[in-house]
């Protein structure tokens, strides 16, 4: 028999801030679905902790685990195996020529904290930049980056952080006379006052291409080239952290290739192990010869390891094969078809917008306002009737940003499964708002 829920609890570090642990234990999960342990099915429209781009079992992912598992598994981090130089070739493969040289890790923290730290050794200085809603990771460097959350009551921040306004084109702080974002005018309001309080140290720029945790703020056409250029004229490197936008699930391989900006320094971590562990640095031949010329030391005890970086090569070839950056456009076009559908019966639906299976949906108060306590409980209480309908969904967990979601469905979701979530979101707002 199950120990009560709470019983369990009691030995258990809560780590949500304010948040809670979802009320059931899992117990399996297959397929697109986790399964409760009293047998009930949640369709998961999170991917996981948005990762598991092949969804939960993957056959492939199955076999290649075990395997390998069976024949190596771990390594000290000095030595080498045929699966990290097999992904990291392939890696390259799938990237503009510049990025050519990768570093395996295990999260998407970890790579955060090795692009910084090679930044500031290549460029010697000390100074980064990044969005005001940003999340970038809770290790030293990456936490420093990271404006969303997480940074009152641990003591001061490391110096040399500055933020920059977020694009937001559903919520514009600065507009043009049609009442539009002025994004241009905005960038360059942000890099004076980051220019004004610099101590003349800037080394690089970590913005995601697509803010996340910050509410699924795609950065506008244009914006991308200009950050990039803002960046080069200071001497800055740019890293654009990929994690759940790289390997396909915008409907590019990388989402960077809409707007053909190519990074100085790529960070991947969630899609690329599919759900397992595995994370990625991929730079340049000239930044890397430059960081070991330094002395560039980031040593961790699953660097390179074998097991991941095989579960990665497979991901690769699934993708590949099975063309997922196409069908991640498709299913993306039929879910916000059947979004913007609901938005036409349900004024609670303020804003549908994202690229490929990456979709936010923004939620709003009777006003059409949003961003407010009401609309945090409205999300709140949406979420809760779509579990408890059989569809498990990820609103953003930031105070002002709970009316957000954050759709995110396996590429490898059948058009049947995205049309039943759309149905049980449908009738999640109508059981919440009617």
């Amino acid at each position: 028999m199950p120990q009560d829920t709470n019983t369990q609890l009691r030995h258990l570090v809560r780590y949500f801030g304010h948040g809670t642990f979802s009320p059931e234990i899992i117990d399996r999960a297959e397929g697109n679905s986790v399964f409760t342990e009293d047998g009930r099915e949640l369709l998961d429209f999170t991917s996981g902790q948005m990762s598991a781009i092949l969804g939960h079992a993957h056959p492939e992912i199955v076999a290649t685990v075990r395997d390998q598992v069976s024949r190596l598994d771990h390594l000290y981090s000095g030595m080498l195996s045929r699966p990290v130089l097999d992904l990291a070739g392939r890696l390259a493969e799938t990237l503009p020529a510049s990025l050519s040289k990768t570093m395996l890790l295990t999260t998407g923290a970890e790579v955060n904290e090795a692009a910084v730290r090679m930044a500031k050794l290549v460029t010697g200085r000390y100074e980064i930049v990044s969005f005001a809603r940003s999340w970038h990771g809770m290790t030293q460097a990456a936490a420093n980056a990271t404006y969303s959350a997480g940074r009152s009551g641990y003591g001061p921040p490391a110096p040399g952080n500055f933020a920059l306004p977020v694009p937001d084109r559903f919520r514009p702080d600065l507009v043009d006379a049609n009442g539009n974002l002025d994004w241009r005018r905005q960038l360059d309001l942000g890099f004076d006052l980051i220019d004004a309080q610099s101590a003349g140290s800037l080394a690089a720029c970590l913005v995601e291409p697509i803010l996340s945790s910050g509410g699924i703020i795609d950065l506008p056409p244009g914006y991308l080239a200009a950050l990039r250029d803002k960046c080069h004229e200071r001497g800055m490197l740019l890293i654009l952290d990929e994690a759940q936008t790289g390997l396909c699930r915008t409907g590019d391989w990388y989402a960077f290739e809409r707007d053909g900006v190519v990074p100085d320094i790529l960070t991947l971590s969630k899609t690329l192990g599919a759900g397992l562990p595995l994370a990625a640095m991929v730079t340049s031949e000239e930044i890397e010869r430059e960081a070991h010329d330094r002395g560039f030391l980031f040593l961790t005890t699953h660097a390179n390891d074998p097991l991941p970086a095989a579960v990665g090569n497979t991901v690769l070839d699934v993708l590949a094969r099975d063309r997922l950056e196409l069908r991640a456009r498709e299913l993306g076009e039929r879910m916000r078809n059947g979004l913007h559908e609901l938005a036409g019966r349900h004024p609670a639906i303020g804003d549908i917008r994202g690229r490929g299976l990456l979709i936010g949906l923004e939620l709003v108060n009777e006003q059409g306002a949003g961003g407010g306590d009401d609309t945090d409980k409205l999300g709140a209480a949406v979420t809760r009737r779509c579990a408890e309908l059989g569809l498990h969904m990820n609103i953003v967990q930031l105070p002002g940003m709970g009316g957000t979601f954050r759709i995110a469905p396996p590429l490898t979701a059948s058009d049947a499964e995205i049309d039943r979530g759309v149905a049980i979101l449908d009738n999640a707002l109508t059981d919440v708002t009617h």
